[in-house]
């Protein structure tokens, strides 16, 4: 994000974790969600919390993945280049 300027309004530390309540609510909130796992990428219209969309945004160890950015009405989870490169420049 410091390469292309973005400056974070709110930043989570690590040691704080972020449960399945807590994506839930991100869900919830949001117009769209993007999953980058690996190559992998999964879109899910937001307003819902369905379980197949917070599994998705949950790592191996229950807790929401990293990183994630909310970004407008998008919730973006997980890394990767196209998807930063098209909604960041």
């Amino acid at each position: 994000m410091d390469a292309r300027g973005i400056e974070a309004k709110e930043v989570v530390p690590a040691s704080r974790k972020l449960s399945r309540d807590d994506a839930a609510e991100l869900a919830r909130k949001a117009k769209k969600v993007i999953v980058a796992k690996g190559k992998s990428l999964s879109e899910f219209p937001g307003g819902k919390a369905t379980d197949e969309v917070v599994s998705a945004m949950l790592g191996p160890t229950g807790n929401l993945r990293a990183p994630t950015i909310r970004t407008g009405n998008t919730v973006i989870v997980g890394f990767n280049e196209e998807v930063f490169q098209k909604l960041f420049g």
